[in-house]
């Protein structure tokens, strides 16, 4: 994955000490980092002279960073409280739990872990999955993993999937699904969720924000890398939470977030998700 960021610095700053990617290698144009010294799993370039996308714009909604197990999130998830970044958001999908914040540039990213397959809820003609929005138990989530953490992800920890905003979700669903051959998980005429190998989703596609609008001028460019197969897409600035959460006053490493009152759902999907 490739990121375009206005202040190369600052962004390998973030990623390093408050996500916890370890860095590979580092030179004027650009940083790799990943837990896997072999395979970046992130590469971020400065832009010369970044212009700012209208938040309507069409480009990228987050990058999803996928953890082998929920004490491996609940570990991620005290280093940022403790490096006092605030998350944005944080919610329970049925199929996996996730909680959300936005790099400096103001770039969506998730943070989550699957249940395990055999546990997630199907429609009734067995096709897709069923997925919806419900409020996360942070509290149980933490209890997975109470220690220090440590400065660094551990392996295991890659991108899982990347949510697009996109103009014509139907438009933007029938290439991934009919041109690059993804099977069409679930969707929703504002939302799709496809995938490969019976995944829930590997690129989601939402129009929240971006119905009927095109890229806006001097887009970001995202260069995704999924199964080896290269995806390429725009990405854009800001997405909306579903619940806001903040790192308490005065926390230190180690320190829990704090839920505060919804503001709002971005979809709330309480019944089975079936192609319309």
């Amino acid at each position: 994955m490739q990121l375009d960021v206005s202040e190369l610095a600052r962004s390998a700053d973030f990623y390093e000490r408050v996500l916890g990617l370890p860095v590979i290698s580092r030179d004027e144009h650009g940083v790799e980092l990943g837990p896997d010294p072999e395979r970046p799993a992130l590469a971020l370039r400065g832009i010369a002279a970044p212009t700012p996308l209208q938040p309507r714009a069409s480009g990228l909604y987050h990058v999803a960073w996928l953890h082998p197990t929920r004490a491996a999130l609940a570990e991620t998830v005290r280093r940022i409280a403790g490096a006092r970044w605030q998350f944005e958001g944080a919610s329970d999908h049925g199929v996996s739990e996730a909680l959300y914040l936005s790099d400096p540039d103001g770039l969506g990213i998730e943070l989550y872990a699957d249940r395990p397959r055999e546990l997630w809820e199907r429609p009734q003609d067995g096709r897709g999955v069923t997925m919806f929005t419900a409020p996360l138990d942070v509290e149980d989530l933490l209890a997975q993993f109470s220690s220090e953490p440590a400065p660094s992800v551990a392996s295991g920890m890659g991108i899982g999937h990347v949510h697009l905003k996109v103009a014509d979700v139907p438009r933007s669903a029938d290439f991934y699904r009919d041109v690059l051959g993804l099977d069409e998980q679930a969707q929703l005429p504002s939302a799709a969720f496809l995938s490969a190998g019976g995944y829930h989703h590997h690129v989601g596609l939402n129009s929240w924000q971006s119905a009927r609008h095109r890229t806006g001028p001097a887009p970001r460019r995202v260069r995704a890398e999924q199964r080896r197969r290269a995806r390429c897409a725009r990405a854009g600035s800001e997405r909306r939470p579903a619940h806001r959460l903040a790192a308490p006053a005065g926390a230190r490493a180690g320190g829990a977030p704090v839920v505060a009152r919804p503001r709002w759902a971005a979809a709330e999907f309480h019944r089975p998700l079936t192609r319309i």
